[in-house]
C-alpha cells in the first residue's frame, strides 16, 4: 500500500527559517534533489518509497491538501505520517505517535476537520515554547544558533523514525 508523508509549514520567504517551518526544513534536508510538481494544493512527489507532500495552503488550511491526496489514493490513516513542529516538546526533541490531541496546532486541526480523523501518525518536532510573550510571534521567529545545532541532531532521529514508518 502507498504511504504519504506530509511536511507541514508555510510557504514564502518570510516563513522560510521559522520554527513553524521545522518540518519544511526537515524535508529540504532529507530530499534536497527531489523533483516536485503542483498537485493537491501542494508541492508533491511520488518518485520514491512514499508520496511526499508540502501543502501550499499555509499551515492553517493544510487539511485541504491532505484530504485531497487521501481521497485520491484511497489511503487509510495508517498510511499517513504528518511531520510538524510542536511547542510541547523542547527544541531538539522528537516523538513519533499515532493519533492524539491537537494541542493548539492549527495545521493538525485543519487536517482532522478535513479528513474526519485524528488517527494518522505524527512526527512531532520540538520547537519549545516561549517563557513569556505571544505564541504566534514565537513560532514565526527563527531558531537561535544553539537551537539550530539541536535541531540537526533531532533531524537525524527524524530520518530514522521516517524510515521505520516506511518499513512497517
Amino acid at each position: 500500500m502507498a504511504k504519504l508523508i506530509v511536511f507541514l509549514g508555510n510557504y514564502g520567504k518570510e516563513y522560510e527559517n521559522t520554527r513553524h517551518n521545522a518540518a519544511f526544513a526537515l524535508f529540504k534536508r532529507m530530499y534536497p534533489d527531489i523533483k516536485l510538481s503542483n498537485k493537491f494544493h501542494s508541492l508533491f512527489s511520488d518518485e520514491g518509497k512514499a508520496k511526499l507532500m508540502l501543502p501550499m495552503t499555509y499551515m492553517n488550511k493544510s487539511g485541504i491538501a491532505v484530504s485531497e491526496a487521501k481521497k485520491f489514493y484511497k489511503l487509510s490513516d495508517d498510511d499517513i505520517l504528518i511531520c510538524h513542529d510542536d511547542t510541547e516538546l523542547d527544541v531538539g526533541k522528537v516523538s513519533l505517535q499515532k493519533g492524539g490531541a491537537v494541542r493548539g496546532h492549527n495545521g493538525l486541526r485543519s487536517i482532522i476537520e478535513m479528513t474526519g480523523s485524528s488517527a494518522f501518525s505524527r512526527l512531532r518536532i520540538g520547537i519549545g515554547r516561549p517563557k513569556y510573550g505571544d505564541m504566534r510571534i514565537y513560532v514565526l521567529s527563527p531558531f537561535s544558533q544553539s537551537e539550530q545545532i539541536a535541531l540537526k541532531t533531532a533531524f537525524d532521529e527524524c530520518e530514522k523514525l521516517i524510515s521505520s514508518f516506511l518499513n512497517c
